[in-house]
């Protein structure tokens, strides 16, 4: 990427690299940083040490640093901005890396590195941080002249945050952030290869219109791309407008209200019957800052030959997205809010509606694949539903709650049961599907917003992988609650094996658990463990009325059930399994 020189203002200061560092932060606006420290960013932990506009929060893995720095850049919108030392501290730090990439979220990640004089030269603690984060990161900087390093961090915000958001990291050496410079803080960036484009082209715009009105059998299909786009109010807004069904990625959810009555659910994977169908069966499809990816779609060849007249208009900021997996018809590219805006101005100065009968014939085939109602499961159980919990768990927080997941059977009945209304309330882990994110992320969502309940819906597998922090959230006073699905299993691997492996549940069964509620009782925490479906709603109300403690629910849930509906893999989308028809 070549970069122009940006523009400067000087303030006549003499600084070190460290103490740059926590300049660019605060004037940047950022309020946390989340790291663990280590010899090459000793200055710049000794640089906090002098500052109280930036807080760091010390995590105990760095690992839970770029997730908690995740959480919070997910929940706010914001850019999540980690610290961690070379090495080993990096080395940690990639799977949080590589998870925000994959979900497109702003962070700034900053590194310490090994002295110049010493790069290459297999130091301590040295690795090449830059040739590891290529591939997961988009874009990444090793500052060699302290003189360079403000208007870096400068250019890694503004990477960070515009156009496709993702991570960027800037490796400082250990001298660089010792030595001194006159601080200069650019005010603008101008970088002539990076030039997003945020307003859609006019034209294709419009025959996006033309298709919308003459489309008999619509659907707008949301992704994660309007969450972060904040294009939520223009979704709906054009949604209720054209009374066209509407259905959210996991990514997406809240995007558009969840309980509305247009809304047919979540597709894919684990999407529901009509939603699914609908997809696959519509003659116009609106996709909005989605990707059509393999957990969406299923096989694009089932998709494309099960529909070959369908026409696909799709929205995104980023051009590499269009048409990557699946062809389409009206590419634009655009920032989505802004595009919608314009969308919206076409529809709203013609009186021009799409035919209501053939609309009211479609709605009336979306009403029967409702009927099928194929999220049901069994309540008369003796057993704890995991879905039961979900339930419960909405019913309780009055759906006003910021939700986190880990990755698993949990994450699907926390998307499929939990009805998202707003956006950013739904955090996890979608693209990487990364097991462990659920605890750091409502930490970092829990210190955005301290006023709002904070639940982070995990199993007892994806809970151990970074169970570390629940020392950081005593420490910060972080008051989350956790809500444990745990079935003894890795529940999706083994639904998986149980499926498609002859029932040979290989290393899926956890036989050597913790006793959790002890376990959260030695980190300074509350613990329960509930066994019975009449006790769950009762301690989901007692640990919300705890507003200043970390409560760890541990509800033992039947071991058996399985996430319907079910794709399996190189499926087509509508080539879905349902509880009934095993």
């Amino acid at each position: 990427m070549e970069l122009k020189p940006p523009a400067i203002t000087e303030t006549g200061e003499t600084l070190t690299g460290a103490e740059v560092v926590m300049r660019c932060l605060e004037a940047e606006g950022v309020e946390y940083v989340f790291g663990y420290p280590g010899g090459a960013v000793l200055y710049i932990y000794d640089a906090f040490a002098k500052q109280t506009k930036v807080r760091h929060i010390l995590v105990r893995h760095e690992q839970g640093a770029l997730h908690a720095a995740d959480g919070y850049a997910r929940a706010t919108g914001r850019c999540g901005v980690a610290l961690v030392t070379s090495g080993p501290g990096v080395t940690n730090a990639v799977t949080g890396i590589a998870t925000a990439y994959m979900d497109s979220i702003p962070m700034v990640v900053l590194t310490g590195q090994v002295p110049t004089r010493a790069i290459g030269e297999d130091a301590f603690q040295e690795c090449d941080t830059v040739g590891i984060t290529r591939p997961c990161v988009k874009h990444n900087f090793l500052v060699k002249d302290v003189n360079d390093l403000a208007s870096t961090i400068k250019k890694a915000f503004h990477i960070a945050t515009t156009g496709r958001p993702g991570p960027v990291l800037v490796d400082i050496p250990k001298d660089v952030s010792q030595h001194t410079t006159r601080f200069h803080y650019p005010e603008h960036v101008h970088m002539r290869s990076y030039n997003p484009v945020v307003k859609g082209h006019a034209g294709q715009i419009k025959k996006a219109f033309q298709l919308l009105l003459a489309a008999e059998r619509p659907m707008v299909y949301v992704g994660g791309g309007a969450v972060l786009g904040e294009a939520s109010a223009e979704v709906t807004e054009l949604v209720r407008l054209l009374n066209f069904p509407v259905t959210n990625t996991l990514m997406g959810l809240g995007a558009y209200p969840a309980t509305d009555k247009q809304s047919v659910g979540m597709l894919g994977m684990h999407g529901t019957v009509e939603a699914n169908m609908a997809m696959q069966g519509c003659d116009v499809l609106l996709a909005v800052g989605a990707r059509f990816d393999d957990r969406v779609i299923g096989n694009p060849a089932h998709f494309a030959a099960g529909n070959p007249t369908r026409k696909i208009i799709h929205i995104d900021v980023d051009p590499s997205s269009i048409s990557k997996r699946v062809k389409v018809d009206v590419p634009i590219v655009g920032h989505v809010r802004d595009v919608l805006h314009d969308l919206l101005a076409l529809i709203k100065g013609t009186k021009d509606r799409p035919d209501p009968a053939a609309l009211a014939a479609w709605w009336a085939q979306i009403a029967t694949w409702r009927a099928k109602d194929c999220l049901k499961y069994d309540r008369a159980s003796k057993l704890i539903k995991p879905q039961f919990v979900v339930e419960k768990l909405y019913e309780v927080t009055g759906g006003n709650a910021i939700i986190t997941s880990d990755v698993g059977q949990h994450q699907m009945w926390a998307a499929q049961f939990y009805k998202f209304d707003k956006p950013r309330r739904w955090i996890n882990s979608g693209g990487l599907g990364t097991m462990g994110v659920g605890l750091p992320y409502a930490m970092g969502a829990k210190l955005a917003f301290p006023d709002m309940d904070v639940a982070c819906v995990t199993g007892e597998a994806s809970i151990q992988m970074c169970i570390q922090e629940l020392s950081t959230c005593k420490q910060y006073h972080l008051p989350v609650k956790i809500v444990n699905l745990n079935n003894r299993y890795m529940g999706m691997v083994r639904q998986w094996q149980e499926f498609f492996h002859g029932n040979r549940y290989a290393e899926s069964y956890i036989d050597a658990l913790p006793d959790f509620e002890k376990l959260a009782d030695a980190y300074g925490h509350v613990g329960m463990r509930i066994d019975k479906p009449g006790d769950v709603e009762g301690a989901l109300r007692e640990a919300f009325k705890l507003k200043d403690r970390l409560v760890f629910l541990d509800i033992i849930t039947d071991q058996t059930e399985n996430v319907f509906p079910m794709v399996p893999g190189g499926k087509g989308i509508s080539e879905m399994i349902l509880a009934e028809d095993l």
